[in-house]
């Protein structure tokens, strides 16, 4: 049980990191400009996990090929999560509507539910590879919690409504971590495998299909060329989610 309450302490330094990124948007002042550039990052972060942590973890399976399946049917499934938004949208108000701002914030939610996820396992192998793990985790979170955040105060969320969101963000990566340390851990490695890659598709998908998506609408409305500050950002989110991992597992 002890354990489990290091898991859960731990499990919390990634919220705090999306949550104090949520409060940014309620103390400094921002341009569309600065939001689209932190969606960018926030990319580049979700794109580093997926391509340095996930994805490589997951192809060390006894099958491969069953690994990047479930990657694609994890990306299938968050399209039909974002059409069956949609739909039900439409259903109840009888029009269109912008679903980004919830897939960007079911993104993070994923993203905060992995982060749980990888604690809690870490944990279970070593103390000190899951408070590393925590740790290398935390600062990348923070972009991302600004993003979503931000993204919602654009549709006009009012700001108790937007710190209840920011607060609900510890929800995923408790849950993340519980999983992690009473039920995966007792699984076989290709169980634990296959749900990183599932996880890792439906990442995928929302990071090209709708947080870079959404980045674009926000750009200057004086950039009609290709946006180089957006990229330098989404490589910046990359390098320092790489950077992180590297020395932290070092």
């Amino acid at each position: 049980m002890n354990d489990y309450l290091t898991v859960l302490g731990l499990s919390m330094l990634p919220a705090l990191g999306n949550f104090v990124g949520g409060l940014l948007v309620e103390v400094f002042r921002y341009s569309t400009r600065t939001l689209s550039l932190a969606l960018y990052a926030a990319a580049g972060i979700v794109l580093a996990v997926i391509g340095m942590e996930l994805m490589p973890q997951a192809l060390e399976a006894e099958l491969p090929w069953l690994m990047i399946l479930l990657f694609a049917i994890g990306a299938a499934f968050s399209i039909l999560v974002d059409r069956g938004i949609e739909h039900f949208h439409r259903r109840l108000t009888g029009e269109d509507s912008d679903t980004a701002p919830v897939m960007i914030f079911l993104g993070a939610a994923i993203d905060l539910f992995t982060d749980g996820l990888i604690i809690g396992t870490g944990l279970t192998i070593a103390r000190e590879l899951g408070l590393l793990l925590a740790l290398a985790q935390t600062p990348s979170d923070i972009p991302e919690g600004f993003a979503t955040i931000a993204t919602f105060k654009q549709q006009g969320m009012s700001r108790p409504k937007r710190i209840l969101l920011s607060a609900s963000f510890v929800l995923p990566v408790l849950l993340g971590a519980t999983i992690g340390y009473w039920a995966v851990r007792s699984q076989p490695a290709m169980v634990k495998l296959a749900v990183l890659a599932f996880t890792a598709g439906i990442l995928l998908r929302v990071a090209i299909d709708e947080i870079i998506v959404q980045a674009r609408k926000y750009r200057s409305n004086q950039e009609t060329e290709e946006d180089a500050g957006g990229a330098l950002a989404l490589m910046a989110g990359f390098a320092l989610f790489a950077l992180i991992d590297a020395y932290f597992e070092a």
